[in-house]
């Protein structure tokens, strides 16, 4: 029974970590989720590498992965199920969703929130397949860090996924 407090200190670390690396993302902006470019990638295995040691502590042993793991994936269907319950909570997690192009002209404001550049803009406006903001009818930053774009008087839409290689999404 002496070892319970260990595994307890292993859960509590774990669940601590989980949350203080939703929050650190939620800080830096949701356009960081679906663009991660190879520093971005560096980073994240850098974290987790710095983290783990903390979670675990000198425990390296398979019950105290298996603990830190099982922390993690209780914590992430609590954190979830509460997400599904109250919408409003999701709303301050995730965020909302920002219109970022409106009948071809640019929300500056939203743009400027989202910190994104005119020329990030720019891309994600001819990954989608249209040359020029102005042929825009809609770009919205959706809360998964994807732009969605709708173009040609909303007739022709697409979602750009960035989880694998650049693909277009496209749907009539």
């Amino acid at each position: 029974m002496e070892l319970l407090p260990g595994y307890l200190k292993i859960a509590f670390s774990s669940v601590a970590f989980y949350l203080f690396i939703i929050v650190a993302i939620r800080l830096f902006g949701k356009k960081e989720l679906a663009q991660l470019s190879i520093i971005d990638l560096v980073f994240i295995l850098l974290i987790s590498n710095a983290v783990q040691n903390a979670m675990v502590g000198s425990d390296s042993s398979l019950a105290g992965g298996l603990v830190a793991a099982s922390s993690l994936f209780i914590v992430n269907y609590l954190f979830k199920y509460l997400l599904y319950k109250f919408p409003g909570l999701g709303n301050v997690v995730q965020g909302v969703e920002l219109l970022l192009i409106y009948k071809g002209q640019i929300n500056l404001p939203n743009i400027a929130k989202a910190r994104i550049t005119r020329e990030e803009l720019l891309e994600a406006v001819r990954e989608h397949g249209v040359s020029e903001i102005r042929e825009v009818d809609m770009a919205v930053l959706e809360i998964d860090g994807n732009i969605s774009i709708i173009s040609n008087e909303y007739k022709h839409r697409t979602v750009r996924k960035r989880k694998g290689r650049n693909k277009v999404m496209k749907s009539q």
